[in-house]
């Protein structure tokens, strides 16, 4: 089959999610025809999975301008700036109407198994950037299917393939065994179901984000609902506590962000989850009554616990690029001129420098990452950043390079998106954060002293972290 001229292709655009559908709408609103491939049985099919979670993010933040171009005339109505919605309300009342806006231009049940030039495999150089993009698809009914693009924008995200408890970056030994005790995503304790696993448990959260302080206060409202006083969180931070552990607190741009971390600091402190610090999983074993162990680098061993959520953040799978020449830094995994503005170990969300297509450009031309695929390993990406991204984007592709280079992006400040797992040296630890606790290895009680692990060091510390 011989692909059409470059010219007369659309856009693929990989993932109906809300940087996908952005891109979507900013592709129309420049004339370009886009055609999307989500995976998923609808759209915003992984936002779908965490519904039970509300946004830190106003509702105000989280609609791009030009999908609200398109659904305007339609007689939808914009839910309330000022209020903050749930994953699901994001799914129902905007991510599902932009999609359905958008009609036959997006394909639910296409999986896109790889992508490369036309006829051209990442070796071979002559003639390359002449050829259309071609990308396989597979649909929901096994069928598969060959696509030829002008160009190629990556917003599948990084949702299916969550980072592992072992301090390493590799799995735990036998965190794989333990599976059916272990959970990647914050759980949806409204759900009688998932609600009755972790009631009256002991239950291990591993993780220092955003992710980490929603599943601490669920299971902090858990065991006060009165349902069973034995429901208990352990807290496990690879990192010491500091002045910066709990985020922005009431100084957060992003208020309902800065009260997360409040939050979850209050799990602490009244006694409904404890803390261990300096901890980095090496292992995690099975009792004989199937209860688990978690075993440090160091040798601790902690009090065994009934259920482990692993929250330490999210990677980019790359493997259906593997025939794309992308530039991608050695560390983060994101476009290597977008890295070090990102990069977790000196921006958080509202530090980010404004940038647009040409931080996102690979050395394949033509094909973007973006939205939180675009980040890589940093945690540090907000929605309306994807929404710049795609807007610069659409206009570079539509030859709009005056537009494409008009990136505005200014972001609320915060110190809640340092990354998880980002280790801390005695010479380099919050130095500026207005932190004043050691990052040694230790049982941090924040409230009353409570026994966690067997070997832990159970001194409780003063100053800023007891306040």
């Amino acid at each position: 089959m011989t692909a059409p001229a470059t010219t007369e292709l659309p856009v693929v655009v990989i993932g109906a999610g809300p940087a996908g559908l952005a891109a979507t709408a900013h592709l129309i609103d420049q004339g370009i025809e886009p055609l999307v491939m989500e995976a998923g049985p609808t759209a915003g099919a992984a936002v779908r999975e965490w519904a039970h979670v509300r946004l830190f993010s106003t509702w105000g933040e989280v609609i791009d301008p030009a999908a609200e171009k398109l659904l305007a005339p339609t007689g939808w109505t914009r839910p309330d700036p000022a209020a903050y919605p749930s994953g699901g309300d994001w799914a129902e009342s905007y991510l599902q109407p932009l999609a359905d806006v958008l009609g036959d231009r997006v394909r639910t049940g296409a999986t896109v198994t790889g992508v490369s030039r036309t006829g051209r495999d990442r070796i071979v150089d002559a003639d390359r950037e002449a050829q259309p993009f071609v990308v396989h698809v597979v649909h929901a009914d096994g069928l598969e299917e060959r696509v030829f693009a002008r160009a190629v924008i990556d917003a599948s995200g990084t949702w299916s393939t969550p980072s592992p408890a072992g301090g390493s970056g590799l799995p735990a030994l036998g965190e794989r065994a333990a599976a059916d005790r272990i959970t990647y995503r914050v759980p949806d304790l409204k759900d009688p179901a998932v609600r009755v696993r972790y009631t009256g448990k002991r239950t291990a959260v591993i993780g220092s984000g955003a992710s980490a302080f929603t599943a601490l206060a669920y299971l902090a409202d858990l065991a006060k609902s009165g349902d069973d006083s034995g429901t208990k969180g352990v807290w496990i931070l690879r990192r010491g506590i500091s002045g910066s552990t709990f985020g922005g607190g009431e100084g957060d741009q992003l208020p309902a962000r800065g009260a997360l971390g409040l939050a979850a600091k209050a799990a602490v402190d009244e006694g409904h989850a404890d803390a261990v610090t300096g901890f980095r999983t090496e292992a995690i074993e099975r009792e004989d009554d199937g209860r688990l162990v978690l075993v440090g680098e160091d040798g601790r061993r902690l009090d065994p616990v009934d259920e482990v959520i692993v929250l330490t953040g999210f990677r980019p799978d790359l493997s259906f690029l593997d025939e794309l020449r992308l530039g991608l830094d050695e560390r983060l995994q994101a476009p290597v001129e977008l890295a070090p503005l990102i990069d977790p170990n000196q921006h958080s969300c509202g530090t980010v420098y404004p940038h647009g297509h040409r931080e996102l450009s690979h050395p394949e031309k033509g094909v973007y990452l973006v939205g939180m695929k675009s980040y890589g390993r940093a945690p540090t990406f907000l929605a309306m950043t994807g929404y710049e991204q795609v807007r610069s984007i659409a206009a570079a592709i539509a030859g709009d390079l005056d537009a494409a280079e008009r990136v505005e992006l200014t972001l609320p400040e915060t110190g809640v998106c340092g990354g998880a797992g980002l280790f801390d040296t005695p010479d380099s630890a919050d130095v500026d954060s207005g932190g004043c606790c050691a990052p040694a290895p230790q049982l941090v009680p924040l409230g009353a002293p409570t026994t966690v692990g067997s070997t832990a060091e159970q001194d409780p510390v003063g100053g800023c972290c007891s306040s």
